[in-house]
């Protein structure tokens, strides 16, 4: 049988984690993390009394910078949505239970990680939603760099196609994360595939 539950996690160094406290529904999941301050926050999505998204919200909005890694069986387009918008740090299915570890290793390094199986589903998810692109107040540099930063690209990558410096990159992309008001470069993703497509 298979056990919906919420892990807190502390990461000593990038390879050895400790799971400090587990809870079996939402509620216990921000209670849990509120004792602890976990460096991570695994998450199931589907949970008794509150569900991980919700929860999710109430941890983000309390603490801002909590990391949180959805690891579920449900590839429902709804809940991946929701996920990226409250800023969760990752999504990944519960078959892919080899990519648990790496994935724990990479967000506590900063890292935002959706699989692919999750950021095929992006474009659909978000594809009824109304494109009011060309309204904002966006130079053009800064609508081609939020497309190559939506494709995926590194800062690196950008500043190679873009014959621009890797800083210049950083600094529009600082700029356009602050003007559009949005947390880091998957909220940007979103609002790409949201309204500019």
């Amino acid at each position: 049988m298979e056990v919906s539950c919420a892990s807190v996690i502390q990461m000593e160094s990038d390879k050895d984690v400790e799971v400090v406290a587990i809870g079996h529904d939402g509620q216990m999941a921000v209670e849990l993390y509120k004792k602890h301050l976990p460096d991570i926050l695994l998450m199931d999505i589907r949970m008794p009394k509150i569900d991980g998204v919700e929860a999710g919200e109430l941890i983000i909005k309390k603490f801002s910078d909590a990391r949180i890694l959805y690891l579920t069986t449900f590839l429902d387009d709804e809940y991946i949505v929701k996920a990226l918008k409250l800023g969760a740090k990752g999504y990944i299915l519960k078959q892919n239970y080899k990519s648990i570890l790496p994935t724990l290793n990479l967000v506590y390094l900063g890292q935002n990680v959706y699989g692919d199986e999750i950021m095929s589903k992006v474009p659909v998810a978000l594809s009824t939603e109304s494109s009011r692109f060309e309204e904002l107040d966006l130079s053009d540099r800064e609508k081609q760099i939020i497309s190559e930063v939506a494709e995926g690209l590194s800062n690196k990558e950008i500043s190679e196609k873009l014959f621009l410096s890797e800083g210049t990159v950083r600094n529009y992309i600082s700029t356009i994360l602050e003007k559009l008001e949005l947390r880091d470069r998957t909220q940007l993703a979103i609002f790409y595939y949201k309204n500019c497509k």
